[in-house]
């Protein structure tokens, strides 16, 4: 799934494409991943002839901002994808689910091979309507998600810190890869419980949470499989983890085989001498 790093990196490359450009027309391949409005026709009439401001994230969702404040949200969840696509030049997909043709002859495609991802077209007012949305935490990098806060979340919790990581109300943008790496970094157990946590320890892991998160975004995100960024290439995060789908591999900083659990129903990488389960 396509998270926090992976989403900034697409939503770079779709601004600099899409900024000023004027949607023509829309293809509707698989309507039922509308989700607002759900007929490909009152979609159709709601984005159709506006031009594009840019694109904006939030979380792990993209939204692309049309005049008059209307916002076309996509959530690519496990195997979504956004591709612009130059005028004149040949896309293939055999899992295009819909295309929007700009007046230039450009095209930006939305492909998912699972089709769990979903398109919501909102009128000024009705970004609320998004659940995960509005409920959402701050951010990594943001200037609301401080060490201070992270201490104040987790000292009130009952859970393992990694459940606390992975939710989306406490904290945006963080999915299982970089939660696994920053836990790593901070030398955690992700079966700690969170409320265990030191003063100190929350500010290692604030730290680590950011740098995995920049350093995913200098690498191009994250690919083992279906993450393509707005050009359609892959990420080349995934040569540089620590732990994450490293099981069994020697751990690159004491050399102890890689283990792997789950938690919270996630499966989960951690080296067990860097990261000892007691306090």
């Amino acid at each position: 799934m396509p998270e926090m790093p992976e989403v900034e990196i697409i939503r770079r490359h779709l601004d600099s494409k899409l900024a000023g450009k004027k949607i023509k027309s829309l293809e509707i391949l698989l309507p039922r991943q509308l989700k607002w409005p759900q007929s490909p026709e009152d979609f159709s009439r709601l984005c159709c002839g506006l031009a594009i401001e840019g694109m904006e994230r939030k979380g792990k969702y993209l939204l692309m901002r049309l005049e008059g404040e209307i916002r076309i949200l996509f959530h690519l969840r496990m195997t979504g994808s956004l591709v612009y696509v130059e005028a004149g030049q040949e896309y293939e997909n055999a899992h295009l689910r819909a295309v929007f043709y700009l007046e230039d002859g450009s095209r930006l495609c939305f492909a998912d091979i699972r089709t769990f991802g979903v398109i919501y077209g909102l009128k000024p007012g009705e970004l609320e309507m998004v659940k995960g949305l509005k409920e959402m935490g701050p951010e990594p990098l943001s200037p609301a998600f401080t060490a201070e806060y992270l201490e104040r979340i987790a000292c009130k919790s009952g859970t393992p810190i990694k459940n606390l990581l992975l939710d989306q109300r406490k904290i945006g943008g963080i999915g299982n890869i970089y939660a696994d790496e920053a836990l790593f970094l901070a030398h955690i157990h992700p079966k700690r419980q969170a409320g265990s946590l030191t003063a100190e320890e929350c500010q290692n892991l604030w730290q680590a949470v950011n740098q995995v998160i920049e350093a995913g975004i200098k690498d191009g995100g994250t690919t083992f499989r279906d993450y393509r960024n707005g050009e359609g290439r892959k990420g080349s995060h995934q040569e540089h983890l620590y732990v994450y789908h490293r099981q069994g591999e020697p751990c690159r900083q004491c050399g102890t085989l890689i283990e792997y659990t789950k938690v919270a129903g996630r499966g989960t990488h951690y080296c067990p001498l860097c990261q000892r389960l007691e306090p």
